[in-house]
């Protein structure tokens, strides 16, 4: 529920736009609403799960995720969505960190390893479900509710997981006993909302005094958050980001490497998924369609990258973000025109791209985290997890931007006929170029990812 309900909402937002009146910005927000709230969640919500136990924060997560779904679902405004998204965020951020705690308490070494392949299956069957499902069930528009079912169906889902849960799942908890670092955990959420905030309100504020202001305001914020944490550690405590690991410098390089890599993902999904419905005419569901091949691609690979990741590790990662630099090149060439370049010419340059992703994504964290001591091993991975998701959503603020911004442009003179495909192609070139400086970063980390002895 938690990968469809990133991928989900790129399909429907059209639909979402035109029945609710939201203008781009808001559809923005609502998409990257519930990445900036998980990841402000995921460390807290894992220190939660150590100390008052991991299944019972597991099953509050899922209750909430289940109520804040069905809250989704029946908003009546933007502002109502985008509130309910990030409680959407906010209790994801509880539950999706106690699953691997969970996993790490149940099994031994061997059995841990199958365990996680599992979880790696089912989050490549949600790659794929992502688009497709939304697709279908937007078209379908099930008892007249139309895009709303893309929330609805979790609530199903969450009562038969609540239902399994209560009966399988083992409690289990850490030894640590630790107070939660909230101070640091609402400095850093309150920083990255203030760089977020103009840039994604760009096309509705514009570039004044008060974006400034509030980018500014952003900047001492995150300054103010590393020195907090910095005398946290000196007294002994246990921050949410250790500063030291910033001395790290394969972890430093992994982090910019992340935010970038991630930055460039939903951002391409979003403004490829309008693209095909507002400006090719495309259903909800044949563009689920023509995102499949991206999905599958990921899929056919990402067995292959984590076979070798332990003897090759960066090399994949700089072979998949180049192979996606190659495919955001290609879609451009088949868009730039602004004619519907068809399914023909579409499928293999998202086909090849879902390749790159495949080698890259699944084993990402595992070669930053080789580069980093074990004893820090799960506070960094944390810290990765966090990055990675806001680099998403910051990717969706400024490339959303570009998107919508220039789809307005090309509008000021013949205002029936904005050209989706130029506004498309600006994106892309962008992101193919992010990719391969994805790929020059990923030099600086290790060679290959190891495993952390316990």
């Amino acid at each position: 529920m938690d990968l469809l309900d990133a991928t989900i909402v790129t399909v429907a937002a059209p639909a979402i736009a035109r029945d609710l009146g939201a203008g781009e910005a808001q559809i923005q927000w609502t998409i990257a609403a519930y990445t900036l709230a998980l990841g402000a969640g995921l460390i807290t919500g894992g220190r939660l799960g150590d100390q008052y136990g991991r299944r019972r924060l597991f099953m509050t997560g899922l209750a909430g995720f289940m109520a804040t779904s069905a809250m989704c679902a029946l908003a009546a405004d933007p502002g109502v969505l985008i509130g309910m998204r990030a409680g959407q965020g906010l209790t994801a951020g509880i539950m999706v960190p106690q699953v691997f705690g969970i996993i790490r308490a149940s099994f031994g070494p061997a059995e841990r390893a199958k365990a996680f392949g599992a979880y790696g299956a089912v989050q490549g069957i949600a790659s794929v479900a992502g688009p497709l499902l939304g697709g279908l069930l937007v078209d379908a528009d099930l008892f007249g509710l139309g895009w709303r079912t893309i929330f609805w169906i979790n609530v199903p889902v969450s009562i038969l997981a609540l239902v399994i849960g209560a009966k399988v799942l083992p409690e289990s908890r850490s030894a640590s006993t630790a107070r939660l670092d909230l101070p640091g955990a609402l400095l850093a959420a309150s920083g990255i909302l203030l760089l977020l905030l103009p840039v994604i309100q760009t096309g509705t504020w514009g570039w004044t005094w008060a974006s400034y202001a509030l980018l500014a305001a952003g900047t001492v914020v995150l300054a103010f958050f590393l020195a907090y944490e910095r005398r946290l550690t000196g007294r002994g405590g246990e921050p949410v980001f250790d500063p030291a690991l910033l001395r790290l410098r394969a972890f430093a390089v992994g982090l910019g490497a992340s935010v970038l890599f991630f930055g460039g993902i939903g951002s391409s999904f979003l403004t490829l998924s309008v693209y095909l419905q507002n400006g090719t005419g495309r259903t909800a569901w044949e563009t689920g369609l023509v995102i499949l091949p991206y999905a599958l691609g990921s899929i056919i690979t990402s067995g292959l990258g984590v076979a070798f990741a332990a003897k090759a590790g960066r090399a994949l990662l700089i072979s998949g973000s180049s192979t996606i630099a190659a495919s955001h090149l290609v879609l451009w060439y088949v868009v730039k025109d602004g004619d519907d370049p068809g399914y023909g010419l579409l499928a293999p340059a998202l086909f090849i791209g879902g390749l790159g992703l495949g080698l890259a994504a699944p084993i990402l964290v595992n070669v930053v985290l080789a580069g980093v001591p074990g004893r820090n091993a799960g506070a960094a991975g944390g810290v990765l997890s966090t990055v990675n998701q806001i680099g998403g959503a910051a990717g969706i603020a400024v490339l959303g931007t570009v998107f919508f911004t220039a789809v307005t442009d090309s509008a000021a003179g013949a205002p029936a006929l904005p050209d989706y495909g130029h506004a498309l192609g600006i994106v892309l070139i962008i992101s193919a170029a992010l990719y391969m400086i994805t790929a020059l970063v990923m030099l600086g980390l290790p060679k290959a990812a190891v495993e952390h002895a316990e």
